[in-house]
């Protein structure tokens, strides 16, 4: 069958096996692995295809003549067509376990070495409103519905919220998130309905024009709250406007910031961050050590389940006080602070400057001498002579990003022999990757995955490599 005639093709009582990525379920069917949307594992279902390759096929669950007892009644009213949340519609054991088994595939498949007792799953002790940090967009045409569509009703388009996967130009306009507690509701919705009473232009992705681009809200579990909106043009009337808006309708905001960014993208990092009103960072708490957060730098969305993932790293380290420690991708330098606690010293390299900055920073709040931070390419940071300035490292603790670590860098650590690696990986595929050519010289001791993200299909892993003798 071709892949035009394949699309729309009904398969009939299909039993979905379990959970996929990107929201998407599993099943197969006389040889063909079926990625289906809409479903659950346990459902009965007919399944009408939208592509089909020659081993697998993408379709979407039309009728249901079981429902699996796995299933969730779906808690938020925009799930569906949201991209956020994807497997709500699923309870939390059954996702916790399919993120455990996420993580055993991965490095049983791509690692191919031999593993301990991969150790059950943490899961989050908050699933709904769990994250610190959230970044909603304007948009002057929102996604509309089918039912929107179907009413032929003419509607205003202005919106804001989340982006529709797929969609870089449609916004779906939200009117509530179960992601961050309040005030970021009330937030959004009043900048919302002041912009609609004063007629402030809402952003045209595609035309690339308006005054409002995008907000971002930001959390601590100490009760303070940053915002920073984007204006794409400078408008000083309109900002001030809104600006003391919000600093008259919500007096607890902590930091209260501006940016004007007249780019093709919302990316701010480049770009002049202007203070209204407030301090100019908020601060978080986690186990006695202070961190500030500015508008520009990177923190764990999720504080509570930071901390346990910290509190694992430190544990898996085994620090006795004489260790000298390299920390790979330190970002901000939380990791690097708490291990500094119990270390020698620690040497923390991070490629973003502004970082670094806020990684100094932290480490003089909170009175702590023994590290030191440098900013550069990880690859072009650990040579030889960088090793040669600041010692071999008795323990190696890395968080690479999503695309794991570069060949060199494993290379390096490999030459260099560091007794004990902590890995933390936010991608089990890329860990497995790279724990598979760490192999040549260490053995996997301990595996730990976390939660950080209810719902969703992404799962963290700390894995403890040993050296060989």
């Amino acid at each position: 069958m071709s892949k035009n005639k394949a699309k729309g093709q009904i398969i009939e009582k299909v039993l979905v096996q379990e959970l996929a990525d990107e929201g998407r379920c599993m099943a197969k069917h006389d040889g063909l692995v079926l990625f289906i949307e809409n479903a659950a594992p346990g459902d009965l279902v007919d399944v009408q295809l939208k592509k089909k390759r020659s081993k697998h096929a993408i379709g979407e669950a039309i009728h249901f003549h079981s429902f699996s007892p796995q299933r969730s009644i779906p808690f938020c009213a925009h799930f569906g067509t949201c991209g956020g949340c994807k497997w709500q519609h699923v309870n939390y054991d059954t996702q916790l376990y399919y993120k455990e088994k996420q993580v055993r595939d991965a490095l049983t498949r791509i690692a191919k070495v031999n593993l301990p007792e991969i150790d059950p799953i943490i899961g989050s002790e908050k699933t709904q409103f769990y994250r610190n940090k959230l970044e909603f967009s304007f948009t002057n045409r929102k996604w509309l519905t089918w039912e929107e569509i179907k009413s032929g009703v003419e509607m205003d388009r202005r919106g804001v919220g989340f982006h529709v996967p797929g969609q870089f130009d449609k916004v779906l306009d939200l009117s509530e998130c179960h992601l961050q507690a309040e005030p970021s509701n009330s937030i959004r919705m009043a900048i919302r309905e002041y912009a609609l009473v004063h007629d402030l232009p809402f952003f045209d992705l595609k035309s690339q024009n308006g005054l409002l681009r995008n907000v971002m809200i930001r959390t601590t579990t100490l009760g303070e709250t940053m915002i920073l909106i984007q204006f794409f043009e400078n408008k000083k009337d309109e900002i001030e406007g809104l600006m003391n808006l919000l600093k008259a309708h919500f007096p607890k905001i902590t930091s209260l910031y501006y940016v004007v960014n007249e780019k093709r993208n919302d990316t701010f990092l480049d770009q002049e961050t202007v203070l209204y009103y407030g301090t100019p960072y908020i601060s978080e708490d986690l186990d006695g050590l202070k961190f500030r957060i500015s508008p520009k730098s990177f923190f764990q969305t999720n504080s509570e389940q930071a901390l346990v993932l910290y509190r694992i790293v430190m544990d898996f380290a085994e620090l006795k006080g004489q260790e000298l420690v390299y920390d790979l991708y330190c970002g901000t330098g939380t990791i690097s602070t708490f291990l500094a606690r119990k270390a020698k010293k620690v040497i923390g390299i991070e490629y973003v400057e502004n970082a670094v900055e806020d990684a100094r920073l932290n480490a003089e709040i909170n009175q702590i001498t023994n590290i030191h931070f440098v900013a550069g390419d990880m690859k072009k940071v650990l040579v030889p002579d960088f090793i040669a300035q600041h010692g071999k490292p008795n323990i190696l603790v890395t968080d690479p990003p999503r695309a794991g670590m570069d060949k060199e860098v494993v290379e390096c650590i490999l030459e260099i022999e560091p007794a004990k690696i902590v890995y933390v990986s936010s991608n089990a595929a890329t860990q497995a990757r790279d724990l598979a050519l760490l192999d040549e010289k260490y053995e996997v001791k301990k595996v730990q995955p976390v939660d950080m993200f209810p719902h969703t299909s992404h799962v963290e892993n700390v894995v403890l490599l040993q050296k060989r003798v």
